[in-house]
């Protein structure tokens, strides 16, 4: 029987360097996307100084976050459409100024109204930010080695800003007050405003169709109810009236989008976008990490403080540790889709924060401060695998005058995760007869679903070439 000579091996080419003026580009988007996700978690240590402060009572408190969370999730899709038809980098632009004058209003608000009006603007300003600096990133560095490792950098500079800002809040509130954590933001918007005109490209779509006023008009009217009754029923459970007509909206308005974008001659979500399996697949996996980790994070810390007694400090020490190897995930991220590819990581990044989230049921009710940071170190570091490779998966193949669609897809689905988690699974944890059982209870259900997820986008990946 011949034999058959197996071909020499050759090395792969080194990837390509990023220039000097690419990695300034990078910076400038990376810093935005930064100080929004620093914008979701340094207030939260603050809430209970601030409500004091102001006036706010403690059924109140919520509207602080809230009004951030409204405005940045329901205009995602429409403003990262905006930003495709009529210029990524101006929208951009204007929104890093807008964040720093809402971040200035909300640091010298003088009562209630003008503090949360501070919120809402800096929300907005988040959702003008978050999409087009997206697109901006995408359509700067092209499809390879490159996007690989500035989205790889993004997702973990978006990881850990998240995490600083826990920690960052806490010891700001303690010695200089709540008003320090909104100035912080202030002047990081202000730092990177005046670096971004001269080396950001403007980039938009090469025709200019009529914008979809109608699926505009429902898909952020629907968002916003979603959001709102899912933070509403964070505080005060799914039975409240405005909560139910909240959902009851969310699901008229929506099911209308849909009607309305099957019609549009130029739609402002693409149905055969929606339809294409690494589209479809990937933003669920890109929902069920973000949604499962936020409910992880949120449970643990009223496990490590109530129930450990832990200070606030002590605890935003663990998700230091926590965001410190979070960003050695994202180093190695980008070499893992390199040899598997990243589907396959996102698949298998899937699994890995499964496993270990399942590993802190070994948590015990009076030790377990050991155990908690290892396995949410561990989860969080397949969680950014995760996160870099939904990003991936989503915008691979989609042209550049799409870029702006697709990153807000991927948006959405980030903003949308970041919401849900809680009100889903985190209520659970303090709505029972222990908190200590109700975490276990957290915990198991968050570790299921996060495999379940895992499976269903394995098989749902499976068939795409």
């Amino acid at each position: 029987m011949a034999t058959v000579s197996s071909p020499p091996s050759v090395s792969p080419p080194p990837s390509p360097a990023l220039t000097g003026r690419a990695r300034l580009v990078l910076f400038v988007l990376c810093a935005a996307q930064f100080i929004v996700a620093l914008d979701f978690s340094v207030l939260n240590v603050a809430l209970p100084v601030l409500g004091a402060d102001l006036g706010l009572d403690r059924s109140a408190l919520q509207w602080a976050v809230t009004a951030f969370a409204l405005p940045s999730g329901g205009f995602l899709l429409l403003f990262g459409r905006i930003g495709d038809l009529y210029g990524r980098k101006r929208l951009f632009l204007s929104g890093l100024g807008l964040f720093g004058a809402a971040s200035v209003l909300a640091t010298v608000a003088w009562d209630p109204a003008s503090f949360l009006t501070g919120r809402a603007l800096q929300g907005l300003a988040a959702a003008a930010i978050v999409p087009t600096g997206m697109s901006l990133l995408t359509t700067s560095f092209p499809e390879g080695p490159l996007r690989d490792r500035a989205l790889g950098i993004s997702g973990t500079l978006m990881s850990l800003g998240f995490t600083v800002g826990m920690v960052l809040g806490g010891v700001m509130t303690e010695t200089l007050g709540w008003r320090s954590t909104m100035g912080l933001l202030a002047v990081f918007a202000l730092v990177v405003l005046p670096l971004a005109p001269g080396l950001l490209t403007e980039s938009r779509t090469p025709d200019r169709p009529r914008l979809d006023v109608p699926g505009a008009v429902t898909v952020t009217g629907g968002l916003l109810a979603l959001i709102y009754a899912l933070t509403t029923a964070a505080e005060r459970g799914f039975g409240g009236t405005d909560v139910l007509v909240a959902l009851a909206g969310a699901l008229v308005l929506l099911t209308a989008f849909v009607i309305v974008e099957s019609r549009h001659p130029a739609p402002l979500v693409s149905l055969p976008m929606l339809r294409r399996r690494t589209v479809a697949f990937g933003n669920i996996g890109g929902l069920v990490t973000f949604s499962m980790m936020s409910t992880i994070v949120f449970v643990l810390t009223l496990y490590l403080q109530e129930t450990l007694g832990l200070s606030a400090f002590a605890t935003g020490v663990v998700f230091g540790i926590q965001g410190a190897f979070s960003v050695l995930a994202g180093t190695l991220t980008p070499k893992v889709i390199g040899r598997l590819g990243a589907r396959r990581t996102l698949v298998a990044s899937l699994a890995g924060q499964a496993v270990l989230t399942a590993a802190l049921l070994a948590v015990g009710e009076r030790s377990g401060v050991v155990v908690a940071t290892v396995a949410v170190t561990l989860a969080s570091m397949f969680h950014l695998g995760a996160i870099i490779s939904y990003g991936l998966t989503v915008t691979s193949g989609v042209r550049d005058e799409e870029q702006g669609l697709a990153t807000g897809l991927v948006t959405t689905t980030q903003q949308a995760g970041l919401t849900v988690g809680i009100p889903m699974l985190g209520v659970l944890a303090t709505t029972g007869a222990g908190l200590y059982d109700g975490v276990r209870t957290v915990i198991a259900l968050d570790a299921a679903i996060v495999l379940g997820a895992a499976v269903l986008v394995a098989v749902g990946l499976r068939r795409v070439r």
